[in-house]
């Protein structure tokens, strides 16, 4: 069991489009997907890297009010995504907790963690929903 690499790489932006212009416009990063908020805003934008990993641009709400796991009420990173194999994740689970390492989150396709500093890491094996 070991990693495979880094799946990607999360940024919270207080402004989506400035972003995109950033990243897309001035550093030539396509567009790989677009993610919606429950009431149908802009969410997250998810930009192409190279090497098989991308960049999540994560909008930051400008009340401040986040739910997790986006916890961060204000912008720079909060989140390194590593990729795993999704037949591995109940391998990890068992591994962090053989460390005392706790799983603050889980979703069908990423387990969330701390660092020892508190930097958010994700284990993902997206686009391969748990079993």
């Amino acid at each position: 069991m070991k990693l495979a690499g880094v799946h990607h790489v999360a940024i919270q932006v207080a402004d989506l489009a400035r972003a995109e212009a950033f990243w897309c416009e001035l550093l030539g990063c396509a567009v790989l997907q677009r993610w919606l908020d429950d009431a149908g805003q802009p969410r997250s934008l998810w930009v192409d890297v190279g090497g098989g990993a991308f960049l999540a641009l994560e909008r930051v709400p400008a009340r401040g009010d986040v739910a997790p796991p986006f916890a961060h009420p204000s912008p720079g990173a909060h989140l390194v995504a590593l990729r795993i194999a999704r037949g591995d994740r109940a391998g990890w689970e068992t591994r962090l907790g053989a460390a005392g390492v706790a799983i603050e989150k889980r979703s069908r396709y990423t387990l969330y963690l701390r660092d020892p500093d508190g930097t958010r890491v994700g284990l993902s094996h997206h686009p391969e929903p748990a079993e």
